[in-house]
């Protein structure tokens, strides 16, 4: 049942909560045995006292003494060395695993997800809030809980022994914890608040980063950073607050806790005064709330971090309770024809980008997607390859609805080069293998000579084998555009998406570079988005878009003669051909 509540409310994996709760217990008994030292104190106070109240003189065994701090460290040590086990080590591998899971759960989401998030907002709550939630788990709930546990023990023994000097040692202890808790929604509030601060300014730096060459080039720094300044002021002061509410619980329960020490003066006083207690029995009740009050602080502390960490929980749970996309692993296509069959979209149920959408992308041809910026022509490639799902109709493959099928699976028939190439700080080599995990050097290399990458390699200094930085960024944009190409050749998948391919291409290299397309896309089935009416002029299909609708599709031929809107597009394009500055 414990086990079971701590998977509910800490998301922990069912090894992770035993290990949690077997932490639990041997921080109880670890601080238990740390208490054993007293019962020592204990027996040469009364061996001290003794002959002052009268009783007779004791000879101490110094042997027996020894023996007695021996055998006690030796249980201090064996209990240390099991919870330093359950609490350190098994919550490392426990933090390992919470990422490993996060990180598989956003696999298998739908790409749509990311485009929807801030990626800052995850990043942080894989590194970060992962990070503090495992100094939780290592230090503050087995201390905490294992602190209320052996105080449960040695409280029922000094109830035992006295329960009137326990009542008045240790009422304290459920009002500090009390007015602790209270607070718990300020504190909570005050989280969220620095949460939500840092976030701001995490995305606020990177913009600063990203945007260094505008901001230079625009004399804007001075103004940017002024903003800077004043989302950092404000995490400063969010911080002070959320401090103030915390420290205010904590120091209030630590002043309580030291009225317990009063409150066995002021009773164990009176009691001797009236000869109920001893003073033996008075001096044990002093002594024991020098130990017992130690761990009861740090219990304060560690609750105090735990309603801290609510909010941290909160964000790595939503993740892990994100709706995976899921789909058929096994089927079987009828050939590569893509289809869009009364296909309606919009943005989180917002105005409608694109309606009644209706065309065959054939297998073995190349249907070219064109039209004003703004159109709906990349939204539609993102439906061709499934980043996202139709709002109503049917996205279609070899008669396959995609919205039924398993995402990655999927993707495997796909060989898509973005307008926005992403490169990895890596070797060129390995950029372009990411078209193919298993292909050898040679394949590697072939697929960037027909991609035109051999001659700007050749130059670098360790050619294939050199690193280009993050997101290639020792590398111009044609050149990542060529390595971008040079994947989806090596992929050689049966569906092409080609979304402006060449944008950032000289007219030579285009042209080179569209003899190696020809020869991806040979017996495919191929989608080209693009604004340059020359890369289309040998496509089989046009469709045109405007305004989210198809306003006219055909053969070129057919569309030139219809004099409507693919004609105008052509028409301005020659006329900006001519254009002299």
């Amino acid at each position: 049942m414990l086990s079971e509540l701590f998977i509910e409310r800490f998301g922990l994996t069912k090894e992770g909560s035993d290990n949690l709760i077997k932490g639990i217990i041997y921080t109880a008994l670890q601080n238990i045995s740390f208490m054993f030292p007293v019962g020592l104190y204990a027996a040469l106070l009364y061996i001290w006292i003794n002959p002052l109240m009268g009783g007779e003189i004791i000879s101490p065994d110094l042997g027996i003494f020894i023996l007695g701090i021996l055998i006690i460290l030796g249980i201090i040590f064996a209990f240390s060395w099991k919870q330093y086990h359950f609490v350190y080590n098994t919550t490392y591998v426990e933090s390992t695993n919470r990422r490993i899971n996060l990180g598989e759960n956003l696999r298998k989401l739908p790409l749509s997800f990311f485009e929807r998030r801030d990626l800052a907002d995850l990043t942080a709550t894989i590194m970060n809030d992962c990070t503090d939630l495992e100094h939780v788990f290592s230090h503050a709930i087995p201390q905490l809980l294992g602190s209320i546990l052996s105080l449960i023990l040695v409280s029922i023994g000094l109830l035992i022994f006295d329960w009137r000097l326990a009542v008045a040692l240790l009422w304290v202890v459920p009002v500090s914890f009390i007015i602790l808790y209270i607070s718990k929604r300020m504190i909570y509030r005050g989280s969220k608040i620095v949460t939500n601060d840092l976030l701001e300014c995490g995305d606020s730096m990177q913009e600063c980063i990203d945007s260094i060459r505008d901001l230079k080039s625009y004399n804007y720094e001075n103004e940017y950073l002024s903003k800077l300044n004043d989302i950092t002021s404000k995490i400063e002061k969010s911080r002070i607050k959320s401090e103030l509410m915390l420290s205010s619980g904590v120091i209030t329960g630590k002043v309580i806790l030291n009225l317990g020490i009063v409150s066995v003066i002021l009773l164990g006083s009176n009691l001797i005064m009236n000869g109920q207690v001893t003073i033996y029995t008075f001096l044990i009740f002093l002594i024991a709330s020098a130990t017992i009050y130690a761990p009861v602080e740090n219990g304060l502390m560690f609750l105090s971090e735990i309603l801290m960490m609510d909010i941290k929980i909160e964000r790595a749970k939503e993740i892990e309770m994100l709706v995976t996309e899921e789909g058929l692993k096994d089927y079987s296509l009828d050939g590569y024809d893509l289809e869009f069959r009364n296909v309606k979209f919009n943005y989180d149920n917002l105005k409608d980008v694109l309606s009644d959408i209706d065309f065959i992308a054939k297998q073995g041809e190349v249907t070219a997607l064109v039209g004003p910026s703004g159109g709906g022509k990349s939204t539609v490639s993102k439906l061709a390859a499934r980043f996202w799902d139709p709002v109503s109709g049917e996205v279609s493959i070899g008669g396959q609805n995609l919205a039924e099928l398993d995402s990655e699976k999927l993707l495997e028939n796909f060989s898509i080069v973005f307008q926005d190439v992403i490169l990895f700080n890596n070797t060129i080599m390995e950029n372009i293998r990411v078209g193919k995990k298993d292909a050898s050097d040679d394949e590697v290399i072939n697929a960037a000579k027909l991609a035109e990458c051999e001659e700007f390699v050749q130059k670098l200094p360790n050619g294939y084998n050199t690193i280009i930085g993050e997101n290639g960024e020792l590398l111009s944009g044609g050149q990542r555009q060529r390595i971008s190409i040079a994947r989806a050749l090596l992929k050689n998948a049966n569906i092409v998406l080609l979304d402006e391919a060449t944008s950032f291409l000289d007219v030579e290299n285009e042209s080179k570079i569209q003899k190696a397309i020809s020869t991806l896309i040979k017996n495919k089935t191929v989608i080209i988005i693009a604004h340059r009416m020359r890369t289309i002029a040998n496509a089989d299909k046009i469709v045109v878009l405007d305004d989210g609708r198809i306003v006219e599709q055909g053969s070129p031929d057919e569309l030139l003669a219809q004099n409507g809107l693919f004609k105008h597009m052509v028409e301005l394009q020659k006329l900006s051909g001519k254009w002299e500055i």
